[in-house]
């Protein structure tokens, strides 16, 4: 199957490091880069509403159910319950050197910057769409066609925030596997080969080719040790995903993950600069649904 996102968004410059002291890298909800393409048999959907998320206090006994935990979830999701932070900070000790503003260490734990934390309770892909492990993950498909495609199915896209859980867990990990960058577990770190803008823009077999030359992608599910604290995989890498903003500013399409190039591909970074009607070889996406117990 052929699947495709976009050469990928730094977003912000890490301040530089003041006397040895750690680099505050990123401080609330955050900001992430752009993923190779397959026609979907998604109908068509009304459009989605941006949600915007106030913080309420937790539950006291809202406990995060165990990785791979499936109750109350349709066929082939996971349940994602706990408590999510929307501001944190994430102090970098040691930025690699090779100009692409990644971070090689983070100092532990994570803090929570908020007053309160949000309670959430709902279901994930398992793997990147078409959420089948050992399958190659869709792409060159817009938030739209996302939107409608997790629709058709009584799904939902997820939203910015609960991607962001997902991917984090109550410890607000920087990375699903941890505190330190490993370009072994995840497929990241790449140097992405050169694309031909104007053959992906002519689309059809022009785009598909060029996607299959460029693609870097590997298989959902290939690298065991790709998984977040409630087992979801592929979170970062591999492929960027299309999410709902969670403040709808300045379009109600949002990019989580990164992809397989050299960037930044942590959990809380959001990539907010690609309208809905946006489409590259690197980007795809997973659907959430509500829980049900």
């Amino acid at each position: 199957m052929l699947c495709v996102l976009a050469a990928g968004c730094h977003g912000r410059r890490p301040a530089a490091r003041d006397a040895g002291r750690p680099l505050v890298v990123a401080i609330g909800a955050g900001e992430a880069p752009p993923s190779p393409t397959v026609a979907l048999d998604a109908g068509s959907t009304a459009p989605v509403d941006a949600p915007v998320d106030a913080p309420v206090d937790a539950p006291a006994a809202t406990a995060s159910p165990a990785p791979g935990v499936t109750q109350g979830c349709p066929e082939g999701m996971l349940a994602v319950q706990g408590s999510f932070c929307p501001e944190v900070e994430q102090n970098c000790t040691e930025i690699m050197r090779d100009g692409y503003e990644r971070c090689a260490h983070f100092e532990r734990p994570t803090v929570c910057r908020s007053a309160h934390r949000q309670p959430l309770n709902f279901c994930i892909d398992r793997y990147e769409w078409p959420n089948r492990r050992g399958e190659r993950p869709v792409v060159l498909v817009d938030w739209n066609q996302a939107t409608a495609h997790c629709a058709s199915l009584g799904r939902r896209l997820c939203t910015e925030h609960e991607w962001t859980f997902a991917c984090e867990g109550e410890d607000m990990l920087p990375y699903p596997y941890g505190y330190d960058r490993d370009s072994a577990a995840c497929n990241i770190d790449n140097l992405a080969r050169r694309y031909d803008r104007a053959a992906l823009r002519r689309g059809g077999e022009s785009a598909r080719a060029e996607v299959e030359r460029v693609w870097m992608g590997a298989p959902s599910g290939a690298r065991d040790r790709c998984v977040s604290p409630f087992g979801v995989y592929d979170l970062t890498g591999n492929v960027d995903e299309w999410t709902v903003s969670a403040t709808g500013r300045p379009f109600r399409s949002t990019l989580k993950g990164g992809w397989w190039g050299r960037v930044r591909t942590r959990c809380r970074p959001v990539t907010r600069s690609h309208y809905e009607h946006f489409e590259y070889y690197q980007i795809g996406f997973r659907c959430c649904a509500d829980r049900t117990m």
